[in-house]
């Protein structure tokens, strides 16, 4: 039968390719602005990145450590990634941040080659343009995350069964697709909801909607589809088990029935980590967090409601999926915004035409010019304020980050950045609103990155403080830590000796001070504040600096009190376990 997705015009001249080829230039940029100039940020990136380089040094690839201990709460699939990517370029702060940048870029090339598949390469572009600019989008994908992996992997994941599904039979697609979906799981859990596509389609199969491709005696190749999504999961699966089991060890069996129990379906049942949210907690996000997106929501729905009483197989696929998975993580106790990050793709999709008939409706025009122009007489304004030192919170900020001079260079960032609004808004006009806007959050971006980074970088990544460390103790010296976070291990001058992550600081501290008594006169202990401060003569203390909203504190064993416990720092510092719950 012939159907509107099979009639779409899905052929690409070759401006159309230019145009697509100067999109991802421009995500490039906009993207990749500040790569090499910053180390890991907490709370997540100097993790993973700690793991991966402790993956080359040991040569372990197949279970991650932190420190001396196993690091079980995600596989290792980003891990591995970046390693690789050190392995290539030789430089962490490159390599750190590559595999997001490309992540990003792949999910816009996806979403623009479903989106020209589907309708046409105009709202290829369109969807792809709105993707690009969503702020959730740009925010999370110049992090390090393992999401905007999660995100390209579970879109490719679409692909695939939506070029089966309205525009085959093409199991090579289909099989493809599962076996993304497999590659999900194995970044994380949720890589599995990409197969949620299935749901929809067997609905408008039922029904017989228009677009719709259907299959007769096919049960063996729909079956190939279940093995290219378990291949993929037993890439990393069955090693793994196998050589846990070798091992015998009872560390390699609590690591196993860690990552494949705690950190999935209990995690997801019982909220494990915090994050609890009520359950509408994604409804702000959809609205804010997926701006300028979210400003064709109104129009949009009625768009939907006549295509969807046209039996327009397209918007059921996309829009129940959504769904599926708004309703999925709503379920969950444990929410956070950067969850939604798939659905974003998908939505901007079915959102496609309606952005293509809103480019020249004249209150987009003028709503968009106003925002740029709004949003830069705020950061010019704000920035102006806090130099005065007026702005009292943000002023104590950064004095509370020991930025150079007073933070006097954040806030020129803040009015460079508002000047940018202010100007794309003067140079193109209320006629040209919506390229002001475009253009005046590029602009946003760029300067963040390379302004942001190098200036914000030590007192985020813990650089400073490390090096501070170093050079309390001297360069022969031998350092132990106490109540340690990732980022301190990573950016050490030196190996350290940890005695644990995980552990109780009590513990840890018994160790520690057990450790220095060995060679009093070589080892210093690196701690947290909170972790030892009953325990230690504060006039003995060398303070190695403040980062990451804790004090860190250098002493020998001669500052030791004696016979003392100090109290669990974890009990004081809860905002820890929230990150390390998180993603």
């Amino acid at each position: 039968m012939t159907t509107s997705a099979q009639t779409a015009s899905s052929v690409t001249s070759p401006a159309d390719r230019r145009q697509f080829w100067w999109l991802m230039l421009a995500a490039l940029v906009v993207l990749g602005a500040g790569i090499g100039l910053r180390d890991p940020w907490p709370s997540d990136e100097p993790r993973y990145t700690l793991v991966a380089k402790q993956m080359i040094a040991s040569g372990d690839w197949l279970f991650p450590h932190r420190g001396i201990e196993l690091y079980s709460d995600k596989p290792p699939m980003l891990m591995w990634i970046e390693a690789a990517f050190y392995q290539v370029v030789g430089n962490w702060r490159i390599a750190f941040l590559l595999p997001s940048l490309l992540a990003g870029l792949a999910t816009l090339a996806l979403t623009w080659d479903m989106g020209r598949r589907l309708w046409n390469p105009r709202i290829g572009l369109v969807a792809a343009v709105a993707v690009l600019a969503t702020f959730q989008f740009v925010y999370q994908v110049k992090r390090a995350q393992i999401d905007p992996l999660v995100m390209m992997l579970i879109t490719l994941g679409n692909w695939g069964l939506l070029m089966h599904f309205l525009r085959g039979p093409n199991w090579r697609a289909y099989w493809l697709g599962c076996f993304a979906a497999g590659l999900g799981v194995i970044t994380k859990g949720v890589g599995i909801l990409a197969l949620l596509m299935i749901v929809p389609y067997g609905l408008a199969r039922m029904r017989r909607w228009e677009g719709v491709v259907y299959t007769h005696g096919s049960a063996l190749r729909w079956a190939g589809g279940a093995l290219a999504f378990l291949a993929a999961i037993a890439l990393w699966f069955v090693p793994m088990v196998l050589v846990a089991h070798a091992r015998g060890s009872p560390e390699y069996d609590a690591y196993v029935n860690d990552i494949l129990f705690r950190q999935t379906a209990k995690r997801y049942a019982s909220s494990y980590g915090g994050h609890q949210q009520p359950f509408w907690y994604f409804l702000p996000v959809l609205l804010f967090h997926f701006f300028p997106l979210s400003l064709a929501y109104v129009s949009a729905a009625r768009d939907w409601w006549r295509g969807l009483k046209a039996h327009d197989a397209r918007l059921l696929l996309l829009l129940v999926w959504c769904v599926l998975v708004l309703i999925f993580f709503s379920i969950a106790n444990g929410k956070r915004e950067v969850y939604l990050m798939p659905v974003l793709p998908m939505l901007a999709l079915a959102l496609g035409p309606t952005l293509e008939r809103m480019i020249g409706a004249r209150w987009l025009r003028v709503s968009a010019f106003a925002i740029a122009a709004l949003a830069g007489l705020a950061l010019l304004g704000g920035g102006v304020w806090a130099l005065q030192g007026r702005w009292t919170s943000m002023n104590a900020m950064v004095a509370e980050r020991e930025l150079a001079e007073g933070g006097r260079w954040l806030w020129y960032m803040m009015m460079a950045m508002g000047a940018v609004f202010v100007a794309c808004a003067i140079a193109l006009r209320p006629r040209r609103g919506a390229h002001a806007l475009l253009a005046g959050m590029a602009g946003f971006w760029i300067l963040w990155g390379v302004w942001a980074s190098p200036l914000l970088n030590d007192s985020n990544s813990a650089v400073g403080v490390m090096r501070r460390a170093g050079q309390i103790a001297g360069p022969a010296a031998q350092i132990g830590m106490v109540g340690w976070k990732e980022q301190n291990l990573l950016m050490a001058d030196r190996p350290m000796v940890d005695f644990g992550f995980t552990q109780p600081s009590q513990r840890q501290f018994a160790n520690a001070v057990a450790w220095q008594v060995g060679a009093p006169d070589a080892r210093w202990i690196f701690a947290l504040r909170e972790a030892v401060v009953p325990c230690v003569d504060k006039s003995k203390v060398t303070v190695a600096g403040y980062a990451n909203r804790r004090q860190w504190w250098m002493f020998r064993a001669a500052a030791v009190l004696p016979n003392c416990v100090p109290q669990d720092a974890a009990a004081q510092d809860k905002t820890d376990s929230a990150e390390e719950a998180g993603g």
